[in-house]
């Protein structure tokens, strides 16, 4: 990934948050020579190290994938950014964003360690009041749905983070910007607002 070294995310800790929020990812390998995606949720392990996840058993992408090293891309808030928020005429629209790579090598797992990765993400999206418990569902509808699918983990190699969030320009212009997104009705705009203000708040200090 392109990242201009203000851009850059030089916080391991900050990176991790990131994954473990925004943990909807696309998954990136070659399939018969040519490149191919999969939009998945993937979890990450307690000491950071791996990466988990499934494919639907009819998703051709699991079958050379084994060995590869891939690219997992997760996708953080992100929005337009208008030149007419500037107290110049003299700039272009841009857009902010926060991304992250993960590089590693793909194994296909199974048995209890597939089991276990799902558990996980049952866990970290149920709500805690919810009626679904992973536990106290038949085990041997698990075992039948586990059929459907095919396991996997990534070796985490490399991690990248790149959160453009207008540091390039002056303070007082990132602050004008952050009002205008603040009064924004999408979720997306505010969210970068207040990664903005953390930026900002972070440098001050």
């Amino acid at each position: 990934m392109f990242i201009p070294s203000h851009f850059q995310i030089q916080d391991e800790g900050t990176a991790y948050d990131m994954i473990s929020k925004y943990g909807f990812a696309t998954l990136f390998s070659q399939h018969k020579g040519i490149p191919c995606a999969t939009h998945l949720p993937l979890i990450l392990s307690s000491d950071k190290k791996c990466l988990y996840g499934h494919f639907a058993r009819p998703n051709p992408q699991w079958e050379d994938i084994t060995g590869q090293s891939v690219l997992a891309v997760f996708q953080g808030p992100h929005c337009y950014i208008s030149p007419s928020w500037y107290e110049t005429d003299k700039a272009v629209p841009t857009w902010n964003y926060v991304s992250i790579h993960v590089y590693g090598p793909v194994e296909i797992i199974a048995g209890e360690e597939l089991k276990n990765s799902l558990r996980e993400l049952v866990l970290k999206y149920e709500e805690p009041n919810s009626s679904y418990k992973f536990d106290e569902v038949d085990p041997g509808f698990i075992e039948g749905m586990t059929k459907g699918i095919v396991g996997f983990k990534i070796a985490i190699d490399k991690v990248e983070g790149k959160a453009k969030l207008s540091q390039n320009h002056p303070i007082e212009r990132q602050e004008r910007i952050i009002r205008r997104l603040e009064q924004s009705a999408h979720d997306d705009n505010r969210e970068v607002a207040s990664l903005m203000k953390e930026n900002i708040r972070k440098k001050s200090q």
